[in-house]
């Protein structure tokens, strides 16, 4: 059997590379990634996805961990609300002269898009440590490890999508464009449907919201 600290610590890195492989964050980067031609520039952008990720998870998350903090039904779901809004502007973008995109090499981008999830996914992550987890210090360190994980997961995530653009070559380049409208196109209808579910089954603005941190 293994010893607690060392099972905390696979824990927390297995959780976090599942993490990474959630549907709305696969949509988000494959929205950035469709225009990369290059595998190593497909890493980055999912290691600065990361990033930003684990950043707002450890400020957030940290927070309501150290301080014991309660996020209100609102603006749990106003927080989910802007990864819709989010994954519906990055859809336009796609669609937005997607010829020319090739040329584009975004920085600041996936490192937002990440810090927009992180936010959004903070207080589930934080609520699943402190259900398990009752000292702090090993608590805030548990979301440090999954962090790391929630990173190495999405630079293999996005890697993989950018394998068929290397392998191809050529052929898929010529495909580019296509496939940038298309992962547009899902993310916009992602973006929406979260939007609804969001606004008609959580009720964002009805008068009293409810709200399910996942």
């Amino acid at each position: 059997m293994l010893p607690d600290p060392l099972t905390a610590i696979l824990l927390g890195a297995l959780l976090g590379l599942r993490h990474a492989t959630d549907a709305d964050h696969v949509v988000a980067v494959t929205a950035i990634v469709s225009r990369e031609r290059s595998v190593a520039r497909a890493a980055g952008i999912g290691a600065l996805w990361g990033v930003g990720h684990t950043l707002a998870l450890l400020v957030v998350g940290g927070a309501m961990i150290a301080f014991r903090l309660v996020i209100p039904p609102r603006i749990g779901l106003a927080l989910e609300f802007s990864v819709a809004l989010m994954l519906i502007l990055l859809g336009f973008a796609n669609l937005r002269n997607p010829s020319d995109a090739a040329n584009e090499r975004p920085t600041a981008r996936p490192f937002v898009v990440g810090l927009v999830h992180g936010l959004a996914g903070s207080a589930a992550v934080a609520l699943l440590v402190l259900a398990t987890i009752r000292e702090t210090l090993p608590a805030f360190s548990y979301l440090v490890i999954f962090g790391f994980g929630t990173v190495v997961g999405m630079v293999a995530v996005t890697s993989l999508l950018a394998i068929p653009t290397l392998v191809g070559g050529a052929r898929v380049a010529r495909m580019q464009t296509g496939i940038r409208v298309a992962a547009g196109a899902l993310s916009i209808a992602f973006g929406v449907l979260l939007a609804h579910q969001l606004i008609v089954d959580g009720g964002l603005f009805a008068a009293a919201p409810t709200w399910q941190p996942r």
